[in-house]
């Protein structure tokens, strides 16, 4: 390999000191000020709310409205996005969304993901922001949806000017209103800004290394409840690579989800309408495919010196067994959802009632979920 092959790709100066002198900041400048002047309850208030509004604005926004379509939002809300989108410095919705669908498109690809795990935890999380790698050039070819979207074309043209007066103006103002400029600037202004960056980064890293993997294991994305709590319900992001057009990243309804429970809610009020959901059939059929490959796993890695060879020529017959009316189960769903649509499209001419076959789809989805649940019980016996 020649040395200019070898060479690292050259910095992103103006991405590097962002970084670094937001991080100082964080680490001396907000402490410093809190041992010898002191924040007001009032400052803090305002890192919460203003933190809040950042992230939400990235999770709902950003990630679930306009990269992956999930649902639709009122201009209202699309304008909060926009700007404190803006204010959490993470580029323009285009940029953005551009580099993510990029991501679930070749996720785990250290060539052409922008921010693959398999590069590494710092690669992921920071890194592939700090150089020019080819991975993670801009091209634009794949958002021509977000193009026809006049409020993003003007925060994509007038991305700094938005970026400088959301993040300086808004913590300043919101400090003069509440008589500590200062205290406010640097916890609602630069912690505020540096936590942010962290817990969104968290899932590009994190999130892709510590886990669970109850839907998929073609790629590195994982469950993790303590990062959902950190980013507001993206810390699923197992279930999110597999259906990734679901509003939803908690699917359960225990699940932490703020942003999930945001976008529902708001549709109440009619700021947002047309929800993705999900069936709740294929929900379990992948969990079921996961828990079929990992009990043939566990069963071949049996040897019978150490258990009775009946138990386990046992356990295999009803893994085995569960196996057939799984398969019996999915072929059933399938031909009622075929006949389902079929007399949808008659009943706009004919009426019929088809509840009943929708019923019997429902009937099925519940007898997979009972069947999720045996088979965790077997799992149990296999382990």
């Amino acid at each position: 390999m020649s040395a200019t092959s070898a060479e690292k790709p050259p910095l992103i100066w103006v991405n590097v000191l962002m970084f670094v002198l937001s991080g100082l900041g964080a680490v001396i400048l907000v402490p410093w000020y809190g041992m010898t002047v002191g924040y007001s309850a009032g400052a803090w208030i305002c890192f919460l709310l203003f933190l809040t509004a950042n992230e939400m604005s990235i999770t709902a926004g950003y990630h679930r409205l306009w990269a992956h379509k999930t649902y639709e939002a009122h201009f209202i809300l699309r304008l909060f996005y926009m700007l404190f989108g803006t204010m959490a410095l993470q580029n323009s919705a285009f940029v953005w969304c551009s580099g993510h669908r990029t991501h679930h498109l070749y996720v785990d690809d250290n060539d052409r993901d922008p921010y693959s795990a398999k590069r590494g935890f710092w690669f992921s999380h920071i890194g592939w922001m700090l150089r020019e790698y080819s991975s993670g050039k801009q091209n634009l070819t794949n958002i021509p949806d977000l193009k026809r979207d006049p409020l993003l074309a003007f925060q994509h043209r007038f991305y700094i000017p938005l970026a400088i007066a959301t993040n300086v103006g808004f913590p300043l103002l919101a400090g003069w209103a509440i008589g500590d400029i200062w205290g406010t600037f640097l916890l609602a202004g630069i912690l505020r800004l540096v936590v942010s960056h962290h817990f969104t980064f968290f899932i590009n890293s994190l999130a892709h290394m510590w886990g669970s993997r109850p839907y998929t294991d073609a790629n590195t994305a994982r469950d993790n409840g303590v990062l959902a709590v950190l980013t507001f319900g993206e810390g699923y992001h197992n279930f999110h690579h597999m259906f990734a057009h679901d509003y939803r990243n908690g699917v359960r309804w225990w699940q932490w989800d703020p942003t999930k429970w945001l976008i529902a809610s708001l549709r109440l009020v009619g700021l947002t309408s047309r929800l993705k959901r999900t069936p709740g059939f294929q929900i379990q059929r992948a969990l079921l495919t996961m828990q079929f490959r990992r009990a043939e796993e566990k069963l071949a890695k049996m040897r019978p010196a150490s258990r009775a060879l009946s138990h386990v020529e046992q356990l295999r017959q009803l893994v085995a067994h569960e196996y057939e009316v799984f398969l019996e189960a999915v072929a059933e769903w399938n031909r009622l959802k075929d006949q389902w649509l079929e007399q949808k499209k008659r009943a706009v001419i004919e009426h019929w009632e088809h509840t009943g076959i929708q019923q019997r789809l429902r009937a099925i989805e519940r007898r997979l979920r009972l069947q999720h649940r045996r088979m965790r019980l077997l799992h149990a016996q296999l382990a």
